[in-house]
């Protein structure tokens, strides 16, 4: 049945897309109107937000194609209304913003809104701040014109970082006169992360629900993902367990084992060690027994997460036997930082020659009234006791009650144990940079 959707689908777009290719080989591409060609553009992206990849390459050609077109049309063909629509909906769908430079300067008749192209150029310049205002004034006399779902995405991205909220209603309409899409698409994808930065976690939740059930196939699903992890890391305490695991209930196996793999590495490295174990554990149940290689990614996940627990040792076991041929070099490194923390967590400090000879025989029993040696590496490994940085991922709040010992200040053997751990989470820390999702 699969197959024979996908067939379908692939012949729909070849039999659409025919007579624009067609025309553009056998004659003039002074013969082809621009807004037909725009619209084969549309079916073709649609097509391939809804899964068929295969239709990314006639993309590229049309885009190429709808280009020259544009560049070489006469002025009096802009005499048509849906020739000046199709031109700012190609500016807007990923087309080259010079063309659009040289259609406003051939634009003696005036066919082209002035301020809607001054916007556009500010906005396709890198300059969308400058185009707020003139795109919010523009925005309602467009919204029911063939331009207004391009433009509401184009309005959204100008207004994200000023005002979320105006964003999201720019994307909502954008996705109501344009469903099914790659407008709506776009949109959706957009604010999932526009509402979990702005901590409407419910209304982001909603928006990645709305995802999942349409657009798991398009190409830019890898975004979602990576969308979705980080809004289920980020706010793990306020989410209900039952809504991702909605989510995630429509994809396939492979792909909730990825997602519960991201999800287990950036909740490991953000310190959200039950989250990590618990998308550790379900990645590992998801994966067959010939699957090694997420089997070992969701070992040291579980790991990274165990290691600043009690079982310090058997953390450490786990993450050693991982072979590195399983692993990329951003999670050897991981591997490598995980190692030397549990070093230094289960290593003793050692007292310098000097200090030793000092201790009276009698006193080499541990006393009751000081901190026992745990206690002074628990500490050694804080580093926020001498003001240094929390290291990714497997720092801990130092245990209220302890105090740092009173000597501790002029004791070589303890100060020589400090810096050495500084300088092994600098290590870390090196090892770790740029580390991301």
């Amino acid at each position: 049945m699969g197959f024979l959707r996908r067939l379908l689908l692939t012949g729909t777009v070849f039999c659409a897309t025919l007579p624009v290719i067609a025309s553009a080989r056998a004659a003039s591409p002074d013969d082809l109107a621009p807004y037909k060609m725009i619209r084969s553009l549309q079916f073709v992206q649609d097509t391939v937000v809804l899964g068929d990849h295969s239709a990314m390459e006639m993309q590229r050609f049309l885009l190429t194609t709808i280009d020259e077109r544009l560049r070489t049309a006469d002025p009096s063909l802009f005499d048509d209304p849906r020739n000046v629509d199709a031109a700012l909906v190609y500016a807007m769908s990923g087309g080259n913003p010079e063309t659009l430079e040289l259609l406003i300067k051939k634009d003696i008749a005036g066919h082209f809104d002035s301020r809607l192209t001054d916007a556009l150029r500010s906005y396709l310049g890198g300059r969308g701040s400058q185009s707020v205002k003139s795109l919010a004034e523009i925005f309602p006399e467009y919204k029911r014109s063939r331009v207004g779902p391009y433009l509401a995405l184009v309005s959204a991205n100008s207004v994200i970082r000023k005002d979320p909220k105006l964003a999201l209603s720019y994307f909502d309409w954008a996705r109501l006169v344009a469903p099914g899409t790659i407008v709506e698409e776009a949109a959706l994808r957009r604010s999932i992360h526009v509402a979990g930065e702005a901590g409407w976690i419910d209304r982001s939740m909603t928006y990645a629900n709305r995802y999942a059930r349409r657009y798991l196939r398009s190409p830019y699903a890898s975004q979602f993902a990576d969308l979705f992890v980080k809004l289920a890391v980020d706010h793990f305490d306020a989410l209900k367990e039952e809504d991702i695991l909605e989510v995630l209930s429509f994809m396939d196996v492979p792909r909730q084992r990825e997602v519960y793999l991201r999800m287990a590495r950036l909740a490991a490295i953000s310190g959200k060690n039950k989250l990590a174990s618990l998308a550790a554990e379900r990645a590992q149940i998801l994966s067959g027994d010939d699957e090694s290689v997420p089997k070992a990614l969701a070992e040291l996940y579980s790991g990274l997460a165990s290691v600043p627990s009690g079982d310090v040792a058997a953390a450490m076991e786990t993450i050693v036997a991982i072979p590195d041929d399983k692993l990329s070099v951003k999670d050897r490194a991981l591997k490598a930082a995980a190692r030397a923390v549990a070093e230094e967590v289960l290593r003793m400090p050692q007292a310098s020659a000097k200090q030793e000879a000092k201790v009276p025989a009698e006193a080499e029993t541990i006393s009751h009234e000081g901190p026992d040696e745990a206690e002074t590496a628990d500490r050694a490994m804080d580093p926020q006791a001498e003001g240094g940085e929390t290291p990714v991922a497997v720092a801990e709040p130092e245990q209220e009650g302890k105090k740092r010992p009173e000597n501790a200040g002029t004791d070589p053997a303890f100060e020589n144990f400090l810096s050495s751990g500084r300088s092994k989470l600098g290590e870390i820390d090196a090892l770790l940079e740029g580390e991301g999702s």
